[in-house]
């Protein structure tokens, strides 16, 4: 096991190179630059079109912008906000989370462009269904001669929507909070039987299809997200006097890398801390992975450009504000420094240190809210991968891949289990983004005549209501 874990990881920071970096990073400024930074000025709009202004129910598609956005929040919106901004301050400091928010402010254009491509250019499986996603725009959108790239995604997508790291973090939580502390022996066999238990809750709902899983989420993920902000603030609450300093750190030790752990990169610290938090902030937000696109292009609207709308609302709730609220818990109460625990034992410690006797159980149970919503949504994108593959009727046949990899994700190691995922994320990464700037010129042209079209809309309203 100590050979594969060296294996993985070595894979892992092979993938994560320069050229990978230049392409998620770079790639996406360039969007955010060509698109005279859309996200930020088309907000208001983005909430209005969340919050159903816009919904009409005979458009093609399966679900709601807001079930869109849920479903992949549910898998973005998770353990990678709790245990991987600990594992990220944990290795690199504070300074890491600055990192995290380029990485999301940049991803906000990239989740708008990728979204957007993922309903402009839907595609049929075999059963005859539209369908959504980097595999099919990438067919769709440049033609069958790009199949293998799109195949490259789907097969690395097979892995990287397993669901190890959350089950991984999940029975780390449950064995430091909840049976530990009471006495139950801890090993493997504890493991297994928590695994086992995550089975049964899993298959009940990932057996079910895309509409219980947008529905179960839809209701998981604003609870999950407003318990873990009001947990969050009263942690901060006690701590005030603390707040301002660590916000301000973040800032200077981004660029002065004094607490990264890690190995360098280009001969230094802070290209090291500068990886770390971009791979943190891709494991969290998720953009330009590929993922969030398989989720939106599942969205009843006949306006792409809504749908990316909606889509880049992701990253900021994602990374700026619920990873900025772990990472303040966790630097406030200064368990970063006093204790070697990393991932959700970290986060769990603040807890339990700002808010005694009940704060490492507030946090089991956002955990378990976290995970268990994170479980759902992964095995749709999961069987979406087969389904291009090898056809939409054997497209099951992944939901039991997925339900043996829950067993094992609860009985290995994280460093294992991080590192597979991020080096399979980065695999996702690479056809999602090329073909994504190859087709951006066409998400510009798509969104200058929706944007004109809501103009003259508006325009005419105003002069009835005259």
């Amino acid at each position: 096991m100590a050979t594969l874990d060296n294996f993985i990881a070595q894979f892992a920071s092979f993938v994560w190179g320069i050229p990978l970096i230049i392409l998620l990073i770079g790639g996406g400024f360039y969007l955010l630059v060509i698109s005279k930074f859309l996200p930020f000025r088309f907000l208001i709009h983005a909430v209005q079109v969340l919050r159903g202004k816009y919904d009409n129910p005979d458009d093609p598609g399966e679900i709601s912008h807001f079930q869109a956005l849920a479903t992949a929040l549910a898998a973005t919106v998770g353990m990678g906000n709790i245990a991987g901004v600990a594992v990220a301050i944990a290795i690199g400091g504070p300074g890491a989370i600055f990192w995290m928010w380029i990485s999301a402010v940049i991803g906000m254009a990239t989740k708008f462009f990728t979204c957007t491509l993922a309903v402009m250019y839907r595609g049929k499986d075999s059963e005859g269904q539209l369908q959504g996603g980097p595999m099919y725009f990438i067919v769709e959108g440049l033609g069958k001669k790009w199949k293998a790239l799109a195949v490259f995604f789907s097969i690395a997508g097979l892995v990287g929507a397993l669901p190890v790291f959350n089950v991984n973090q999940l029975t780390q939580a449950i064995n430091y909070i909840v049976l530990a502390p009471n006495g139950v022996p801890l090993g493997f066999g504890t493991d297994l039987i928590i695994g086992l238990i995550l089975v049964g809750l899993t298959s009940v709902v990932i057996f079910g299809g895309l509409d219980r899983i947008s529905k179960t989420v839809g209701k998981l993920v604003p609870t999950m997200v407003l318990l873990y902000f009001v947990s969050v603030i009263i942690i901060l609450a006690v701590n005030i006097e603390q707040v301002p300093h660590y916000f301000s750190l973040i800032f200077t030790d981004a660029f002065q890398a004094n607490n990264f752990k890690g190995d360098s990169f280009l001969g230094g610290m802070l290209g090291g801390l500068i990886i770390l938090g971009i791979r943190r902030g891709a494991f969290s937000n998720e953009a330009g992975i590929g993922t969030s696109p398989m989720a939106h292009g599942a969205a009843k609207t006949n306006e792409p450009v809504r749908e990316g709308l909606v889509a880049m609302l992701g990253p900021a709730i994602d990374t700026l504000i619920v990873c900025t609220l772990t990472a303040l818990a966790i630097l406030v109460t200064g368990v970063w420094q006093s204790t070697e625990e990393s991932g959700v034992s970290l986060t769990a410690a603040a807890f339990d240190q700002a808010i005694p006797f009940f704060g490492h159980y507030l946090l089991m149970l956002c955990i378990a809210i976290f995970s268990i919503s994170s479980l759902f949504s992964y095995s749709y994108y999961g069987t979406k991968c087969l389904s291009f593959l090898i056809g939409a009727d054997k497209k099951h046949y992944y939901n039991y891949f997925y339900i043996l990899s829950i067993l094992i994700g609860a009985t290995t190691s994280l460093s294992m289990m991080i590192n597979l995922i991020d080096g399979f994320f980065a695999l996702m990464a690479i056809p999602t983004m090329i073909s994504t700037l190859i087709l951006a010129p066409r998400v510009l042209k798509e969104a200058k005549s929706y944007f004109a079209r809501m103009k003259a809309k508006n325009t005419v309203r105003l002069k009835v209501e005259d």
